[in-house]
């Protein structure tokens, strides 16, 4: 068991000495943690030191061991080094240290310097034509701390903070790929690689042509899809309009003609009566009217005998459905001196 642990701390301390022993280099990348390396040897902690930044005026001091103002994000190792947690762009510039020994005389001094930079993006690589002719643009988002590369089927041929690049028409029918990279002491990225004017689309810009922001040929059908189903929508409204109109000039024909239907047959009640009544029957006969004749107006006139009409036929005995009995007259067919009619018992 003893080996066992012997073994794990050897594993242990060699991991913390290959962190220990990261040291800061004089260019940095930003979030990076590293060390200052104290040149003195043979501190202890009875010894004094003291780091200083002169571009902000910050200041570590240890004295008996104990640290009297921490700093965060700086720490101060038992050998006397200066450790950052991560660098940022404000940590660039000149880092002093001062070492006393136990009497507070002063044994070694001397200055470190590092500098931070911003992780590069990724640059953007397009191409224009013109005249048989191109420009190819190196877009990398206005950072003029950065360095461009030019490259030739991997080969570099231009290194500058220029972002463009002229190409002449016998440079292009050559169809060469051309890239471009950006890049500062601390990183470098590099762009996709172009051939020539024909990996373009039209107006000489590289890569996937953008409608409204995206993909083009994503939003050319988006937009076709919609501008159908907008198409059809009209075609419905249109034949349900011509329908509902059509329905409608038929509901106005047909009230016409039952109108004329109407009129018709109350024409023809009016000039001709029935020959039967309701319940088949045959109607009872209209009496004539005889002339009065004309009698002097000075001799008096003579009481003339009432003439009846003669009743129709008693209809034959039904038991179940009787027929109606005879209506009288109206009164404008009689005249003054006649009696109503009544029905014979």
């Amino acid at each position: 068991m003893s080996c066992q642990y012997s073994l794990l701390f050897l594993f242990l301390s060699g991991f913390a000495a290959l962190y220990v022993a990261e040291i800061c280099k004089t260019d940095l990348l930003e979030g990076t943690s590293c060390t200052i390396k104290l040149p003195t040897k043979n501190t202890d902690k009875s010894n004094e030191i003291t780091w200083a930044h002169l571009s902000s005026d910050a200041l570590i001091h240890r004295k008996n061991g104990k640290i009297k103002k921490p700093i965060p994000g700086l720490t101060m190792e038992e050998d006397g080094s200066l450790t950052f947690g991560s660098v940022s762009l404000k940590n660039t510039g000149k880092y002093t240290y001062t070492v006393y020994n136990a009497e507070g005389t002063q044994i070694d001094a001397g200055e470190k310097e590092i500098t931070v930079y911003a992780k590069v993006p990724k640059p953007t690589l397009t191409i224009k034509c013109k005249d048989g002719n191109a420009t190819l643009t190196c877009d990398f988002r206005e950072r003029p701390d950065l360095i461009v590369s030019w490259y030739e089927e991997g080969k570099i041929i231009q290194k500058e903070k220029n972002p463009k690049l002229f190409l002449k028409s016998d440079k292009i029918q050559e169809k060469k790929t051309y890239s471009c990279s950006v890049g500062n002491p601390a990183s470098t990225e590099q762009s996709n690689s172009i051939m020539s004017c024909s990996d373009t689309g039209p107006g000489g810009d590289s890569g996937p042509r953008k409608l409204f922001g995206f993909d083009f040929w994503i939003m050319v059908s988006i937009l076709a899809g919609g501008g159908s189903l907008l198409l059809l929508l009209i075609c419905v409204l249109v034949i349900c309009a011509c329908r509902s109109c059509k329905t409608q000039r038929q509901h106005e024909q047909d009230e016409d003609e039952l109108r004329l239907r109407i009129f018709q047959d109350e024409g023809q009640n009016g000039t001709a009566r029935s020959k039967h009544t309701a319940r088949g029957q045959p109607a009872p006969p209209i009496p004539q009217e005889e002339p009065s004749p004309q009698i002097p107006t000075q001799t008096q006139t003579q009481p003339k005998a009432q003439t009846r009409g003669r009743p129709p036929p008693p209809p034959e005995d039904d038991d179940e459905n009787p027929p109606p009995l005879p209506r009288p007259r109206n009164k404008q067919h009689r005249k003054r001196h006649e009696e109503p009619y009544r029905p014979m018992e």
